[in-house]
């Protein structure tokens, strides 16, 4: 018996995009079959499996083909190429309103989509108190949901899809609506179904949900797969993307490439004149890629053109992307000596042990005299680093600490 979920294997959604409304009659009553549209790939060529019992969380930018996959998994929508294979009853979350009819009451559509999920009336009346109990919506289980609020409608349509015991349970969005302690209710009951084996899609834009609840997280970004797998370390990758804006390289392997490549440029351009008492030529980490307790290595290279520089120092700064300042030491500062006299020089900078917790960084490095006051050379955004860990810890550092029970 086999023990995937979910396989979704070379898979497009393509949607024809037309500038006018009167396009698409043209094109289709076109007799030379003129194209008056434009191919828009929703999804493209995309691959991955899902065991059973896997909970995966799906994030990416709005946009990004999130609820068109989902749409496809649950067969609301066809692809346009590819093949995609299910084991098992699905009961989906979509956005709000889906499955839903507005002219039925609370009761009627429990019974509805209890129906469209192959349920008889006879087991339908087993579960019906469970799910009302669940949606804690009062006597508006009996009123049409066309007067619901969006947070009730949440209520009655997250009950009814995780009463249902279904082998694979989707939710897109859908917690955002509710308020704290539904959240609290939904999660609870989520985990319940995981323990139990069910596999969960779970969709969220709160990066901390899926990095707590979901054991893997697939990274969808403009209809591609960019990544599958243990959801802290996708989820740290996604947010450093975020964080620069989309501009982050995506494969590691290739940023360090492009990494070695900008150095080897920067190594053939000199500038001196008669101004420049010495500059950086090249900066270079022993990786760009950590875990939390990592050492951490950035060898300097600098050029001194002036017989001495009395007072020089040396000094290296770390900050997030959005240029919050970390730590920055210095060789003045920390009392080390290092090289001040003409010509080549390299300095190694250690961290044995680094204590950042995920997240992309920067590292800063400048060469400065008189204390730091005057700066001789200084190298923004040098270098960007990112620390992936399985969730551990919150926050930006790891702080040494204890709990102990008073009571």
């Amino acid at each position: 018996m086999s023990d995937v979920a979910i396989k979704v294997e070379n898979l497009s959604k393509i949607y024809k995009l037309y500038d006018k409304p009167i396009d698409r009659m043209k094109e289709s009553l076109s007799l030379s079959k003129n194209k008056y549209s434009r191919e828009h790939y929703a999804l493209n060529n995309i691959s991955f499996e899902v065991k059973k019992g896997e909970t995966v969380g799906i994030i990416g930018t709005n946009g990004s083909g999130k609820s068109t996959l989902l749409k496809i998994i649950t067969g609301v929508l066809t692809p346009s190429s590819g093949s995609i294979e299910v084991n098992g009853k699905i009961s989906a979350l979509l956005e709000l309103g889906a499955g839903f009819n507005p002219e039925y009451t609370g009761i009627e559509n429990i019974y509805l989509n209890g129906t469209m999920m192959g349920y008889t009336k006879e087991e339908m009346d087993k579960r019906v108190n469970s799910i009302m109990e669940f949606a804690d919506i009062g006597e508006f289980i009996n009123q049409p949901v066309k007067t619901y609020s969006s947070g009730m409608f949440a209520r009655l349509a997250f009950a009814v899809a995780i009463n249902v015991e279904p082998d694979i349970l989707i939710v897109d969005e859908a917690l955002s609506v509710g308020d704290t302690r539904f959240q609290i209710k939904c999660i609870d009951k989520m985990k319940q179904l995981k323990e139990k084996g069910t596999t969960i899609l779970f969709v969220s834009h709160a990066t901390e949900q899926v990095k707590r609840f979901c054991t893997n997280a697939l990274w969808i970004n403009k209809g591609k797969v960019i990544g599958m797998g243990e959801s802290s370390k996708i989820v740290d990758k996604y947010e450093a993307f975020m964080l620069q804006d989309g501009e982050a390289e995506i494969d590691i392997a290739e940023y360090e490439s492009i990494q070695r490549e900008k150095e080897e440029n920067e190594k053939s351009i000199i500038r001196p004149s008669t101004d420049m008492l010495g500059r950086i030529t090249n900066i270079t980490c022993n990786t760009l890629k950590f875990k939390t307790f990592d050492s951490l290595e950035v060898v300097i290279e600098y050029e001194i053109y002036e017989d001495e520089i009395p007072g020089f120092l040396l000094g290296v700064a770390l900050y997030t992307p959005d240029r919050d300042y970390i730590f920055g030491p210095n060789t003045y500062l920390d009392k080390i000596y290092v090289p001040n006299k003409y010509g080549r020089h390299k300095v190694k900078y250690s961290i044995p042990s680094i204590t950042l917790l995920g997240g992309s960084y920067s590292i800063d490095v400048g060469i400065f005299n008189n204390e730091g006051i005057v700066c001789i050379d200084y190298k923004t955004d040098a270098k960007r680093i990112l620390v992936t860990n399985e969730y551990f810890a919150e926050g930006k550092l790891f702080i040494d600490h204890k709990w102990s029970v008073i009571k």
